[in-house]
């Protein structure tokens, strides 16, 4: 995992593909619309989503296979759980069309992340995690890029 200021994501030399999503990143404002955009077809795309922050109760705890994700906030606040993926049991096997395996929550989250627009986190294959948590007692709306990488375009 890595947690970090956006201005700082030039210092990871992770290639083309990971300055691509950075580059892609500076076109969008917190009034871009949703959906997915694809940057370079299936192997880098974004996902531009508008939800409302959730308890801990209503989250899932998830992992990813095939790809890399960076998540951003356009707006809003949201904490995120993170967890090695070793050691936890699993509540919904992995299902390759949505690139997703669950797991169920431990008590206590290994770390915890509040992130806020400026910054990012990157959640490998090894990294369980569980976003869109509400950072205060109550929920709050948040706009959200999610970038997808291949794993084989981060090497």
């Amino acid at each position: 995992m890595i947690a970090d200021s956006i201005q700082n994501n030039s210092l990871y030399p992770f290639g083309p593909a990971w300055k691509a999503a950075f580059e892609f990143l500076k076109t969008l404002t917190p009034d871009s619309e949703t959906g997915k955009r694809l940057i370079q077809g299936d192997r880098l795309f974004a996902g531009i989503d508008c939800y409302e922050t959730k308890p801990r109760s209503a989250a899932k705890l998830e992992t990813h296979r095939k790809y890399v994700d960076i998540q951003v906030l356009l707006s809003g606040t949201e904490t995120i759980e993170i967890f090695p993926k070793n050691g936890l049991t699993v509540s919904e096997p992995y299902n390759p069309g949505k690139d997703a395996e669950f797991y169920e929550k431990p008590t206590e989250p290994h770390a915890k992340v509040v992130l806020n627009p400026g910054q990012f986190l990157v959640f490998f294959p090894e990294d369980a995690h569980m976003p869109c948590l509400m950072s205060g007692t109550s929920p709050v709306p948040v706009k959200k890029v999610v970038f997808k990488i291949a794993v084989d375009l981060l090497k």
